[in-house]
């Protein structure tokens, strides 16, 4: 590949869906079409680009653009194969989700301001993973927030307006606390590029505790959109969004903006090494384990479907701060790859939910009773997505807890073992009941709203084909997961190549 395409790939795959967002502001109500095909545009480009990055990472080149912006801290994005795993989920799952956005608002009204903030959020999704400095995944981090607010509280309602003001207070709460964070650790050391291994150890000596402090303010600030306890409680609150916003939300961008972020700061700013001088794995590797249960507790109360689904996140993110808080390769790779199914998973129960949303006007696990009938395809892929949630063979999900099983052993914390072996149990009291509802349980009263959204299929096409996609992608991913294509194989170069266990 060219010096120019290795300089300013990163960029333009970052342009690639922010300049068709921009346009889209500007366009009326009525120009549907041109909406729709610059939305698809955007989509397919990035992932064109984004395809050709991954084959150049996984060949051994790098990419790296950069400019100045503040003093000891230029703007710099890079294509590393760490970044590169976010960017692809990221890409694949926006393209899915624009599908299936398009069909969800197609008689809603603001639909240019929606698909605009949208495009904005995916641009600054992709921009924090390619972030190749502390200050850089900041003001991305910072940018995600802004789109995402819009896309909360887009409906309008109180109930709306409510979970958009929670949601803000937290999230730019969080990214104060990475302020300072990043403004104490560029007062000692500038802002030098993420690098494997970390690059704090020549100042652990004289500066234990202002490195302390400062990795505490900065998990907690990505602890806000990670959801770890006690910082989860604008999540469930969110879920008065529409179903494609609280799939971008839990699978796309927000929650796992911050379980990134908490990648590359134990990894690449602190490193296995320091932390273990610094003592700071085993408190994050614990809030991490109340989180889990914590997650998979709540979630069983729940009788709203997208706010049991919302505490599972809350659960399930929380498995990728475990695996990488363990400090061992094996729970990494597992943590890793947990980022990429789960995601998968998630989007998966959340399209399902829109669909028994908008097609029967099912919004409560009792009136979910016989819509494995009525709704044959959706009800398949809530199967799916749930089953690979509980961690059953073959679905990816059974991949990544397999392998952080695997690592909480080889790291010597059996009790990690009995935390995902509980959850999963947890896993399966809140999902199983659901699919008896679906399968073997008949239908007694009539739907709450039931549309007619298509005259060949159970809901409207758009709704089902990138429903059917993501849930293909579960059974997938986790049967050819040893090949060298899957996101177990990536996880495992990004492990071997970029991570150091000193």
């Amino acid at each position: 590949m060219s010096a120019f395409w290795l300089e300013y790939l990163p960029l333009a795959i970052i342009l690639s869906s922010l300049l068709p967002g921009l346009i889209i502001f500007a366009l009326k109500e009525h120009q549907v079409k041109l909406r729709i095909t610059l939305n698809m545009l955007g989509a397919v480009v990035k992932l064109i680009l984004v395809i050709l990055m991954l084959q150049a990472v996984k060949a051994g080149q790098i990419f790296f653009f950069s400019i100045p912006f503040l003093p000891g801290a230029d703007l710099v994005l890079q294509g590393d194969a760490l970044s590169l795993l976010f960017v692809v989920l990221s890409s694949v799952l926006w393209l899915a989700t624009t599908v299936y956005a398009i069909g969800y608002l197609e008689n809603s009204p603001l639909r240019s301001r929606f698909f605009g903030y949208f495009s904005l959020c995916v641009s600054a999704t992709v921009g924090l993973a390619l972030a190749g400095n502390l200050v850089t995944f900041l003001l991305f981090y910072e940018l995600l927030t802004l789109a995402t607010f819009p896309l909360v509280v887009h409906r309008g309602t109180a109930e709306a307006l409510s979970a958009g003001r929670r949601y803000l207070i937290y999230t730019v709460s969080g990214g104060l606390l990475i302020f300072i964070g990043v403004a104490l650790l560029h007062s000692q050391l500038q802002s030098p590029l993420f690098a494997p291994g970390g690059y704090i150890d020549g100042i652990i000596t004289e500066q234990r505790w202002l490195l302390t402090i400062t990795f505490c303010l900065m998990i907690a600030g990505f602890g806000v959109k990670a959801a770890l306890l006690p910082l989860h409680g604008w999540l469930p609150q969110a879920m008065v969004a529409p179903a494609p916003v609280s799939a971008l939300l839990h699978a796309v961008a927000v929650v796992k903006a911050g379980a990134f972020g908490i990648i590359r700061l134990v990894y690449d700013v602190y490193g296995s090494d320091s932390m273990r001088q610094l003592q700071l794995a085993e408190p994050l590797m614990v809030l991490a384990a109340i989180t889990i249960l914590y997650g998979s507790w709540r979630a069983l109360a729940q009788q709203d479907i997208k706010r049991r689904l919302a505490y599972s996140t809350i659960s399930q993110v929380s498995y990728i701060t475990a695996g990488v808080a363990m400090l061992g390769p094996i729970a990494a790779v597992g943590g890793l790859v947990h980022l990429v199914h789960q995601g998968v998973m998630k989007i998966t129960l959340f399209f399902c939910a829109g669909n028994f949303a908008e097609t029967l006007g099912v919004h409560k696990i009792h009136q979910l009773n016989g819509a494995g009938r009525r709704m044959p395809l959706t009800s398949l892929a809530f199967t799916l997505g749930a089953l690979g949630m509980i961690g059953i063979p073959p679905t990816a999900g059974f991949i990544s807890k397999w392998y952080l099983g695997v690592g909480a052993v080889e790291t010597d914390h059996p009790m990690m073992l009995l935390i995902f072996i509980f959850s999963g149990l947890l896993n399966a009291a809140y999902f199983l009941p659901i699919l008896y509802r679906l399968w073997f349980v008949r239908q007694t009263t009539r739907w709450p709203a039931e549309r007619c959204l298509s005259k060949r299929f159970e809901t409207h096409w758009t709704l089902l084909l990138p429903m059917l996609f993501t849930a293909l992608l579960i059974i997938l991913m986790g049967l050819f997961a040893s090949t060298g294509v899957s996101p177990l194989s990536w996880a495992e170069l990004i492990v071997g190549r970029e991570f150091r266990y000193d």
